[in-house]
């Protein structure tokens, strides 16, 4: 009876932690499911590695139209690439403010932005005026063409750098997307004039490298961020921007070299009228 009461307690203890190890089994099994993401979890991190396509498309649009610059500038169609980086300027223009208005500001956006810029304004505008002019000058004109290149990407990198540190009413150094308009419009206007581009190639080269020079510059040029485009503005503001289209659709190459010459020009002037002042409140001051 002490052998089977023995056998009978032993085949109950050992029932009893088989069953104590089932329930441990199970009750590790539903932890280690709780730690697993729900399926809601798991859609909210996959969204999370997605991308914005609003602002990213018309970032998109814009290294096209920059690549398509460089695709007809080397078919001889001078005018289309000159429009092209127009257009890509508009696309850099509507991208960030688009962003900004949407709240979908990303880092893979403003890399992907500073990329298509380097393309658009970068290399585009170099190739096409060394494909419309610098041809012409041999080794000094694809030298001058790389040195506006090389000013872009300097330009660039310094912007991303300090874009947190600096003055958000002003940008250090001309702006890639000007000098740019700076070039595009000038050939623009020379092929619209019927102007050849080896006559004007010299003239051509300054003008690279003098760009290039304003883009890594220190001086100041007024970078328009002010603009509240959410706010409400005076009915003359919009009457202004009516008259501005007006006036570009009247002679677009023209105009629009006027614009961006005047623009590259107002860096200096505002920094030589700085300067100015400063002397002559120092004189005063010694007196």
């Amino acid at each position: 009876m002490k052998k089977k009461v023995f056998y009978l307690n032993d085949e109950t203890f050992l029932s009893e932690q088989s069953e104590q190890m089932t329930g441990y089994s199970l009750q590790s099994n539903e932890n280690i499911k709780s730690t697993e993401p729900e399926e809601g979890d798991r859609q909210a991190i996959y969204r999370r590695r997605g991308i914005y396509l609003l602002p990213n498309l018309f970032t998109i649009a814009g290294l096209f139209a920059g690549f398509y610059a460089i695709v007809t500038s080397m078919e001889g169609y001078f005018s289309n690439a000159a429009i092209a980086i127009f257009v890509a300027m508009i696309m850099d223009f509507f991208d960030g403010r688009v962003a900004r208005l949407t709240n979908t500001q990303s880092a893979f956006g403003a890399e992907l932005d500073s990329l298509s810029d380097m393309v658009s304004f970068g290399v585009a505008p170099a190739l096409v005026v060394y494909s419309w002019s610098l041809e012409s000058l041999g080794k000094l004109g694809w030298l001058a063409a790389f040195i506006f290149a090389a000013a872009g990407a300097l330009r660039l990198a310094r912007f991303n750098t300090q874009a947190q540190m600096t003055d958000k009413r002003y940008f250090q150094g001309l702006p890639i997307p000007a000098a740019a308009g700076i070039l595009a419009s000038m050939v623009w206007l020379s092929v619209d004039s019927e102007i050849p581009g080896n006559v004007v190639d010299m003239t051509a080269a300054v003008l690279a490298i003098l760009t290039a020079i304003l883009m890594v510059s220190n001086i100041r040029y007024y970078s328009f961020k002010e603009i509240d485009l959410k706010g409400r503005v005076p009915f003359v503001a919009i009457l202004l921007v009516v008259l501005a289209f007006v006036g570009i659709s009247l002679d677009p190459p023209k105009i629009l070299f006027l614009i961006f010459f005047c623009y590259g020009l107002s860096g200096p002037s505002l920094t030589l009228l700085a300067l100015h002042k400063k002397r002559a409140l120092r004189k005063k001051n010694h007196r």
